[in-house]
């Protein structure tokens, strides 16, 4: 398994979750991209669906696994949503439940990468 291809891998799928993180939740944060579905679709939707097409080309080439890719690529959503949901919504990933899935998740990349 070649750990630069799987770094690779993670960068763009971290990115493209920043994307989609902006594309649905902006309408939350600011008032003017309520209601602009098209732009909110086309200008970030578009540009996550290359990082994650990519992405998963470099996690099922290295994992050689359909269900590795998707369960890395899950996991490492973990990653980018709990960051910016408090930094923008003040919603603390610090709650019980939040935090046993934020573990989880990693146990998840875990089990990919080690096993």
């Amino acid at each position: 398994m070649n750990a630069k291809h799987i770094m690779i891998a993670a960068v763009l799928f971290f990115i493209g979750n920043i994307l989609i993180w902006y594309q649905a939740n902006a309408q939350f944060v600011w008032p003017w991209w309520k209601g602009r579905v098209v732009l909110s679709v086309l200008g970030l939707g578009v540009p996550a669906g290359f990082f994650f097409y990519y992405g998963w080309t470099f996690a099922v080439r290295e994992f050689e696994s359909l269900w590795s890719a998707r369960l890395f690529a899950y996991a490492l959503s973990y990653a980018a949503f709990p960051i910016l949901t408090y930094f923008y919504m003040d919603e603390s990933p610090f709650k019980t439940k939040t935090i046993i899935c934020v573990l989880l998740s990693l146990a998840i990349i875990a089990v990919q990468i080690l096993l």
